[in-house]
């Protein structure tokens, strides 16, 4: 019998205080989360397939070396083409420029590098050519 009931008095005013900072602090701290935690928005495959921009990608032919150039919007490929060509790769191999402008018209086409067809008179010069615009699509994602 040595224990003595304790009375404790809480204003109301208190209480409804104290509930509402409680209530204010777990908000902040489920919005904090929800703020910074990666979502499956932020993928790059909602956002588009591509990153923007001009991509280039080498390519050695002889002692000479050639860029493929890929240009991509966020959803597309819009044009491939071939810089820095000197005359003397195209005097050396007439078959690069037709190569790359029938690979970039299947590509440009389908949008994608896939399926695309060879010609057999100018079945290694494409492949090449497609191995370079695979890297440079590589870049681009």
């Amino acid at each position: 019998m040595g224990k003595k009931t304790k009375i404790m008095v809480f204003r109301l005013k208190e209480i409804i205080y104290t509930v509402i900072f409680v209530a204010l602090g777990i908000l902040l701290i489920f919005l904090l989360v929800h703020m910074f935690s990666p979502s499956k928005d932020d993928s790059p495959a909602n956002s588009g397939t591509y990153t923007p921009g001009v991509y280039t990608s080498a390519l050695t032919v002889g002692s000479q070396t050639v860029d493929v150039e890929v240009t991509v919007d966020a959803d597309h490929i819009n044009a491939i083409r071939l810089v820095n060509l000197n005359e003397s790769v195209t005097t050396m191999y007439p078959l690069m420029q037709p190569a790359i402008e029938d690979l970039a018209d299947q590509i440009l086409a389908n949008q994608s590098t896939d399926h695309v067809v060879f010609p057999d008179s100018q079945k290694y010069t494409s492949s090449a050519l497609l191995q370079a615009i695979n890297s440079a699509l590589d870049k681009a994602k």
